[in-house]
């Protein structure tokens, strides 16, 4: 439209004139366009119609899809926590059988240590016991030196070596014999008168003591043990027992 307003083989620069001419028709073509929106009563009507609402399609098989992605999720969420317990669960097992096994181990370690402190207590026990008895072996019993230790000796060996004899019998012949006196001699019987007189205790003659001396005793007539039991020993011989002889035999 515009390019008819202008003349040919004019310039195309615009004067004043031209341009408020311009303007107008602008005005006159905008005027024109409000009067076609104007209803010809010249009453500006509004329209109570509200905008058709567009369609939304629904779907059962998109609401079942989104149903089975959050059961889906939620089955997923309940896997990993039940995975989650599970290793919870494994660790206490495996703690709690950790702990068992040290328990275990620590009872076996204080069974074992109590049962090395026994044997080594037993073993200690044995040892002392066979120091005592090499002690006891090493020193044999001691008795007193006198008629009644003389006495309770001889009948140790004698009972040794089997020989009979009672304390009562012996004491009482020694009593008879030697009145207690280990060095007693006789030298007026017929032994003395014979050439071999009667010694010690229970007055035994030096063949007869020779005869019947008993091994682990002394060889000496007049030691008072060895006298009283190769005397014994004799009298065992002869009479059953000392505990027979009531006199010189």
């Amino acid at each position: 439209m515009l390019k008819n307003i202008l003349p040919r083989g004019r310039s195309r620069s615009l004067n004043r004139t031209q341009k408020a001419a311009i303007a107008g028709v602008g005005a006159l073509g905008a005027a024109a366009v409000a009067l076609t929106a104007v209803p010809a009563s010249g009453q500006t009507t509004t329209t109570s119609e509200a905008a058709p609402t567009a369609k939304v399609a629904y779907s059962t098989k998109q609401i079942q899809d989104v149903h089975a992605g959050v059961t889906g999720q939620l089955a997923g969420a309940s896997q990993k926590v039940a995975a989650i317990e599970a290793k919870k669960e494994a660790a206490a097992k495996k703690a709690t059988a950790k702990k068992a096994t040290a328990k275990k181990a620590t009872a076996e370690k204080k069974a074992a240590a109590e049962k090395a402190a026994a044997k080594r207590a037993a073993k200690e026990t044995t040892s002392r016991s066979a120091q005592r008895t090499e002690v006891k072996k090493a020193a044999p019993k001691s008795y007193p030196n006198n008629l009644d230790g003389w006495i309770r000796e001889a009948r140790s060996i004698m009972k040794k070596h089997g020989i009979p004899g009672t304390y009562e019998g012996i004491h009482r012949n020694i009593m008879r014999e030697s009145s207690g006196n280990p060095k007693a001699i006789n030298d007026w019987d017929i032994n003395a008168i014979n050439g071999i007189p009667s010694k010690g205790l229970l007055q035994v003659i030096p063949p007869t003591f020779a005869a019947y001396h008993v091994p682990g005793t002394s060889k000496n007539i007049y030691d008072p043990v060895a006298n009283i039991v190769a005397a014994c020993n004799y009298a065992a011989d002869k009479y059953g027992t000392m505990d027979n002889v009531d006199s010189a035999y």
